[in-house]
């Protein structure tokens, strides 16, 4: 089994640079932060003062009021599980200790479950629907082929001379 080693080498403008693979892992944690917040990775108020994102999402979580800083996209288009899921994938990267950031393998495993749990709602909640729509139809079946005229007398037969137009015809 082949393990991503902690450190590896990159290459940018001035040489090789060392860098550690989990420090990529807060990036992404703030990635994730700025996707389901809708805000920016530095956040400005009305008096100019700046404050971190990821700090400010860690409180969030923290506090259990995530949800409610969540981007009103995001509330509208997927289910609270996931966000909350996500969510809580963003928090463990943007732990400040780097060794207690998860790995990539633990980042995709999480991802690939929480999809896995959101079709398979999807899926359950489409059966639950189709059996609800088969049951409304087999009600409306079973209620139109029930329903029986009574029948009623029609004590004169209307002439030509008892009905009045609906609207006056005049002549000219």
């Amino acid at each position: 089994m082949c393990k991503v080693p902690l450190v590896t080498w990159i290459q940018n403008t001035f040489g090789p640079v060392r860098i550690q693979i989990r420090v990529m892992f807060y990036s992404f944690g703030v990635v994730l932060a700025e996707l389901l917040t809708g805000q920016k990775a530095i956040l400005s108020n009305e008096s100019q003062e700046r404050k971190n994102l990821a700090a400010h999402f860690v409180l969030l979580m923290e506090e259990n009021i995530i949800f409610y800083n969540v981007d009103a996209q995001i509330k509208e288009h997927y289910p609270v599980e996931d966000v909350i899921g996500v969510a809580n994938i963003a928090k463990r990267c943007l732990n400040l200790n780097g060794k207690k950031r998860p790995t990539m393998k633990q980042v995709t495993s999480e991802l690939e479950r929480i999809i896995q749990l959101s079709q398979k709602d999807v899926q359950q909640n489409n059966e639950e629907a189709e059996s609800i729509t088969a049951e409304v139809i087999s009600a409306w079946d079973d209620a139109s082929t029930s329903i029986t005229c009574s029948s009623f007398q029609v004590d004169q037969a209307l002439s030509s001379s008892d009905v009045e137009p609906l609207v006056p015809f005049k002549t000219w």
